[in-house]
């Protein structure tokens, strides 16, 4: 098994970046991948393989991509940040390994058999704030392709890595972190954790201060439907004309929702999640609404670890959706207060998911998918935040990011905003989105200035 510390050079040449790109006038030259291997061996009490969990399981062929920007330089940025990495395999060795699936559909794995992850060192010769602004026009949508490395057709096969790394540095010092992994390994909290470690090793620590669990089998499993369910929506073709917008929603304005809210409802608290959602759950539906008796369902992420119990330093998926519904009438015309208790109403029953039966009241999922049609489909908005997953706290050696971000290089199945960390010399919620056609772009922006 390749547990040498000789990086090696990767041969699928569906990874094989052209030596240099060039987009906006700004020329990103990129080295031939490598494959990073864990450092040393790992103990003996290793498991070889470890089963994907029931919140696992939907997501073996999903990936997922984050961008950190960092303004500060490191000496050697690339190659410090790849021994590092090679260190860090050797305490996450499952990373380092490959999915297995049983033949019919039957139990998938992790094979923890170190063959290691993808690595690319780049060069890009232009600043830093080129790309922090995340300018969504087509070139710089390019230039911020060029930050990471994808697979091939956007899914995850069974021979390939579960993590693909890019680091490139930029003329002013900078340099941005391209993370690009499996999502079955773990979720945003998980990889968080993982990048903490790497960076922990980068400053010279000798082991990540926490110590890393992937398998912890005192979670529960999630009910079948709702597994079956998460198959069916990973599984959809992507969602056909949706733009990109880089958006913000003012503090002031999240802090004014907080207020009101708070005299509203005798004290009680919303948090900028619930405030920021409201806002862009009303917003889109009057921009997109053509009929107010049709669904306009939410759907919101969820770290379930405190919910749970899960064991610290678990960094598989731990993670689920919580749906809101109502007419799209109720959430264009409704009080932006209403809005915000009908989320955190839906926010309380989440503990209760796991404790029903099976005998859940899903449909079946055929009858999921033949109802899941482009409209339905358009009708819904799925948010996810990664404000406390942890990525605010990598530090490689220079401080922490100036920005992290989820980026969405390919089409997604259903219109998505993911709330980003706050953007250094922005005040307020920073928000990647692809959810609106062009032509609802412009009513979106309007309704938004009501709240800035």
């Amino acid at each position: 098994m390749p547990w040498n510390l000789e990086d090696k050079k990767m041969h699928h040449k569906q990874y094989n970046p052209d030596a240099t790109h060039m987009t906006m006038g700004v020329v990103v030259r990129k080295s031939s991948p490598v494959v990073v291997t864990p450092s040393e061996p790992p103990a003996k009490t290793t498991a070889s393989t470890i089963r994907l969990s029931s919140f696992d399981v939907a997501l073996y062929t999903i990936p997922a991509t984050v961008l950190l920007m960092f303004e500060q330089p490191i000496p050697d940025a690339a190659e410090t940040i790849k021994r590092a990495l090679s260190k860090t395999l050797v305490h996450y060795y499952p990373i380092a390994g490959r999915i297995i699936a049983g033949a019919d559909g039957g139990e998938v794995h992790i094979h923890c058999n170190g063959e290691g992850v993808t690595f690319i060192s780049a060069t890009a010769d232009c600043a830093l704030k080129e790309a922090m602004s995340l300018d969504r026009s087509p070139g710089g949508r390019t230039l911020l392709d060029e930050l990471a490395v994808y697979y091939p057709a956007m899914r995850c096969g069974p021979t390939d890595p579960l993590m693909l790394m890019q680091v490139t540095e930029f003329s002013c010092g900078g340099f941005v972190v391209g993370v690009t992994a499996n999502h079955a390994v773990g979720d945003g909290a998980g990889w968080a954790q993982f990048l903490q470690a790497v960076g922990e090793l980068a400053r010279g620590f000798s082991a990540p201060s926490v110590v890393p669990v992937r398998s912890d089998d005192s979670l529960p499993s999630r009910p079948q439907p709702v597994v079956s369910l998460s198959q069916l929506m990973t599984s959809l073709d992507p969602l056909q004309g949706l733009s990109s917008l880089d958006i913000t929603v003012p503090s002031t304005a999240i802090n004014r929702i907080k207020a009101e809210y708070a005299s509203r409802f005798d004290g009680q608290t919303c948090t900028s999640f619930d405030a920021v959602s409201a806002v862009l759950w009303r917003c889109r539906t009057r921009a997109i609404m053509s009929d107010p008796e049709t669904p306009a369902l939410f759907l919101f992420g969820v770290n379930l670890r405190e919910y749970l119990g899960a064991k610290k330093g678990y960094y598989g998926n731990c993670a689920s959706g919580q749906p809101v519904v109502a007419t799209s009438g109720v959430v264009a015309n409704g009080d932006i207060m209403d809005l915000v208790a009908m989320i955190k109403q839906s926010k309380e029953k989440i503990p209760e998911q796991f404790k029903k039966s099976e005998g859940t009241n899903l449909q079946e999922p055929v009858d999921q998918k033949r109802q899941l049609d482009h409209q339905l489909r358009y009708n819904m908005l799925t948010v996810s935040s990664w404000r406390n997953l942890g990525f605010d706290r990598v530090d490689f050696g220079s401080g922490r990011a100036a920005r992290v971000t989820p980026y969405a290089h390919d089409k997604l199945p259903f219109p998505t905003c993911m709330m980003s960390l706050p953007h250094k010399g922005k005040d307020g919620a920073n928000i990647f989105t692809a959810m609106l056609k062009v032509e609802h772009v412009d009513t979106f922006l309007k309704e938004l200035t009501r709240f800035t």
